[in-house]
């Protein structure tokens, strides 16, 4: 599933590879480039979702051994 910035990335990604295929296929190097750079992008987007995610994670973990620690002493 994933959070919003790793599904746009994936998306980004999935328009470079169509545009990238069309330049390829229409000999357009312009598409071709644009096609690189959506799948550049998308990359650099999931990473931050997947960056985000996981300080999200550490996040929760530390918030629940906090609370573990103070109910227990």
């Amino acid at each position: 599933m994933g959070n919003e910035q790793q599904n746009e990335g994936r998306m980004e990604q999935a328009r470079g590879t169509i545009k990238e295929a069309v330049g390829d296929a229409t000999n357009n190097e312009r598409m071709q480039r644009e096609g690189e750079y959506d799948k550049a992008k998308g990359n650099i987007r999931e990473g931050v979702g997947d960056l985000r995610e996981g300080v999200d994670k550490a996040a929760k973990d530390a918030e629940r051994k906090v609370e573990d620690w103070q109910r227990d002493g």
